[in-house]
């Protein structure tokens, strides 16, 4: 999946004057850990020695220019690619190469693409109840119970009964956060979650993940979004050429970036 980095959103545009993050400072053990992470596509070296540990409870947001590798780190971290070298660790335990422990590895790792990937004959509960049940073993109305709960979290719980092609592209992915939060993962990953959004629906996504941010969820998020890295981050990862250029508390990132990289990009994006 591609990286993109589209035009600047108010949400972007807003990043100067957003109040600093409110997110509560990592106070957990490494969840998520990489370790000289290398990947290829054919010539092209799309991650290269990347190091990087996130903390239980930590949102870490990742940020630069389109095919800087953003997409391809957070995909590596529940093996949807996987790398050519170099280790991930998730909760202590290395990426499984496959079968059953990868499975498992993935129901405790959310993710959040770009688009819904909702199952569109099914209704808004089924989609989210299908995982708990098929994966975790749940009972049934155990799962429709916390189903339920978790669409009313997101703001759509009147929506349940309803199929996806009946919700716009904001609700759409408010029920794909409820999915991936029917798991009970140990972290999510959003890959981009609103690129696909018109901008008047990018708001209501965008507050749900703030909301999970200050409730302790650890979150790793790419994004074009400086507005919502700025107010719900701990920490700003900014990548560019496949290498982490740049890592800082979001409030220091914007107002004094150290790499000149960075500095270019920051004044293409943020309007003044």
């Amino acid at each position: 999946m591609a990286d993109e980095t589209s035009s600047p959103s108010d949400a972007q545009s807003s990043a100067q004057d957003a109040p600093p993050s409110t997110a509560a400072q990592p106070l957990g053990e490494p969840l998520v850990e990489l370790r000289d992470v290398n990947k290829h596509f054919g010539d092209l070296h799309v991650l290269r020695d990347i190091n990087l540990t996130v903390r239980r409870g930590e949102v870490l947001v990742v940020i630069g220019p389109s095919g800087s590798g953003k997409s391809t780190l957070c995909r590596a971290i529940n093996r949807l690619e996987t790398i050519d070298s170099g280790e991930i660790l998730v909760d202590g335990e290395p990426l499984p190469q496959e079968g059953k422990a990868l499975a498992r590895l993935r129901s405790d790792v959310g993710m959040v693409f770009q688009s819904f990937n909702l199952f569109a004959h099914k209704t808004i509960l089924d989609n989210v109840t299908l995982g708990p049940v098929k994966v975790r073993r749940e009972k049934t109305k155990d799962a429709k119970e916390r189903a339920l709960a978790l669409l009313d979290r997101v703001g759509v719980g009147n929506q349940a009964h309803k199929m996806p092609a009946q919700l716009s592209g904001g609700q759409q992915q408010r029920v794909a956060i409820a999915r991936a939060l029917a798991m009970h993962p140990k972290v999510m990953l959003f890959d981009e979650p609103t690129s696909a959004l018109d901008p008047e629906m990018i708001n209501e996504v965008l507050d749900v993940m703030a909301a999970l941010a200050k409730e302790g969820m650890t979150m790793i998020v790419v994004t074009h979004e400086m507005g919502f890295a700025r107010r719900a981050a701990n920490r700003v990862v900014f990548m560019a050429d496949g290498q982490i250029v740049e890592e800082a508390h979001p409030e220091e990132f914007f107002t004094a970036p150290k790499s000149e990289r960075a500095k270019d990009f920051l004044s293409k994006i943020l309007t003044h």
